[in-house]
C-alpha cells in the first residue's frame, strides 16, 4: 500500500511541477536573446542659430578720484574755508596752520640774508685787489648760499602749513574744527570727484578674450529709469583665483549729478551676435565636474561632457563637446543613464522645446 501511494503522489504531484518548469523554460527561449524594451525620447538637432552675445553682470560705482585731505605736518588749525558738500576747485585752499613761528624765523633769515650779502660784496672788492686770500672770500660766499638754502627751506615748510585740493570735486563732512591741533594722522575731510564717475564690475574668466579697453557697456541703477553709457577703459591684468573672475573697470558721464560712487549698478556688456549652438536648458544637466547632456547615436544614449556659455530662460550656448547635427535628449533625462536603449518620440525645435 505504502508503495502505490508514493507512485501516485509523483504522477500528480511531481511531474506536474516538472511540467510547469518546462513550460516556463520553452516560453522563456521563445523571446529574442538580448532584447529590451527601448524609453521613448524627444530629441532637438542640434543647429547654429545667431545669437545677441551679451554678458550681464553686477557692479558697484566708483569715484574717479578720491582722497583724504590730511596735513604734512603738525600745527593748531587757524583757517578752515570748506562747506561740507560744497564744490571746490583744484588747487583751492582747504585748510590752514598756523604759521607764526616759521615766519618769524624767515624774517630773521631775511635779516642775516642781507647782511650776508653785503659781507661778500665788500669780501670780493678786497680780493681783487689781493687784500684777502681767495679761501676768505669762499667763506663769505658760502654764507650768502647756505643762507639762500636755509631760506628754500623754510619756504617749503610755509607750503605745507597750507592744505590744497589737489583736484575739482565736492568736500564730503569735515572731522575737525578750526583751533584743533592736528598732525599727519587727521583727517581733515573726504575729497570725491564724482563726474566722471568709474563702473567696477566681473566677468566670468572665459570670456576673457572677447573683451577689450574702450568696449561700450551699458548700465542702471535703482531709483533711477534711464540706462547709461559707459565705456571700459581697464582690464584687470590678472583673473580672480578664487572667483575665476576678469575685473573691468569703466568711465561714465555724470555731468546730472544722478551717480554716486558706492551705488549697485547691473551692467549688460555686448560682445556682438554671433553663430553659435544653443540647446533646450533642460536638457544641461550639471554633475560634480562640469556639465553634461545626453546625445542618442546608435539608439542608445551617450553620456557627453560639454562646456556652457551664455544662458537664457529658454536656451544654453554651447561652447564644447558638441557639433551641428547632434541629437540632443530632451526628455525622460531622470531615467537616462549611458547606453540606454532609446527611440525617438518627437523631434522639437527650440520655441516647442519642454
Amino acid at each position: 500500500m505504502i508503495i502505490t501511494a508514493l507512485a501516485l503522489l509523483k504522477i500528480y504531484v511531481w511531474d506536474a511541477d516538472e511540467a510547469s518548469a518546462l513550460a516556463g523554460t520553452s516560453a522563456t527561449s521563445n523571446r529574442p536573446a538580448g532584447s529590451q524594451t527601448s524609453l521613448p525620447v524627444d530629441i532637438y538637432i542640434a543647429n547654429t542659430v545667431e545669437t545677441d552675445n551679451t554678458i550681464y553682470a553686477s557692479g558697484t560705482i566708483v569715484a574717479n578720484e578720491q582722497v583724504e585731505l590730511q596735513s604734512e605736518v603738525s600745527g593748531r588749525l587757524i583757517g578752515l574755508n570748506i562747506s561740507e558738500g560744497s564744490f571746490v576747485q583744484k588747487g583751492q585752499l582747504i585748510a590752514k596752520l598756523d604759521d607764526s613761528e616759521l615766519r618769524a624765523q624767515l624774517k630773521r633769515l631775511d635779516y642775516e640774508d642781507e647782511l650776508a650779502i653785503q659781507v661778500e660784496a665788500r669780501q670780493r672788492k678786497l680780493l681783487d685787489i689781493n687784500a684777502i686770500s681767495k679761501e676768505e672770500y669762499d667763506l663769505a660766499m658760502n654764507k650768502v648760499n647756505t643762507l639762500g638754502a636755509d631760506r628754500e627751506l623754510l619756504e617749503v615748510q610755509l607750503e605745507k602749513t597750507e592744505v590744497r585740493a589737489p583736484f575739482s570735486g565736492r568736500i564730503g563732512f569735515k572731522n575737525i574744527s578750526e583751533g584743533a591741533y592736528i598732525t599727519p594722522n587727521v583727517i581733515i575731510a573726504n575729497l570725491v570727484q564724482t563726474n566722471p564717475v568709474k563702473i567696477d564690475f566681473s566677468i566670468p574668466e572665459k570670456y576673457t578674450n572677447d573683451v577689450q579697453v574702450g568696449q561700450e557697456a551699458i548700465f542702471e541703477v535703482d531709483g533711477v529709469n534711464d540706462q547709461f553709457l559707459a565705456r571700459v577703459i581697464a582690464v584687470d591684468p590678472q583673473v580672480d583665483e578664487d572667483l575665476r573672475t576678469l575685473r573691468l573697470r569703466a568711465r561714465a558721464d555724470n555731468s546730472l549729478g544722478l551717480l554716486r560712487p558706492g551705488m549697485f549698478v547691473r551692467v549688460e556688456l555686448p560682445l556682438g551676435s554671433r553663430k553659435s549652438i544653443m540647446v533646450p536648458t533642460e536638457s544641461v544637466m550639471p554633475i560634480l565636474k562640469g556639465k553634461i547632456v545626453y546625445l542618442l547615436k546608435n539608439g542608445l544614449a551617450t553620456e557627453t561632457k560639454v562646456t556652457t556659455g551664455l544662458r537664457t530662460d529658454k536656451t544654453v550656448q554651447i561652447l564644447e563637446g558638441m557639433e551641428v547635427g547632434d541629437s540632443v535628449i530632451v526628455s525622460a533625462l531622470m531615467s537616462l543613464k549611458p547606453d540606454l536603449k532609446v527611440q525617438v518620440q518627437e523631434v522639437v525645435n527650440l520655441e516647442a522645446a519642454p
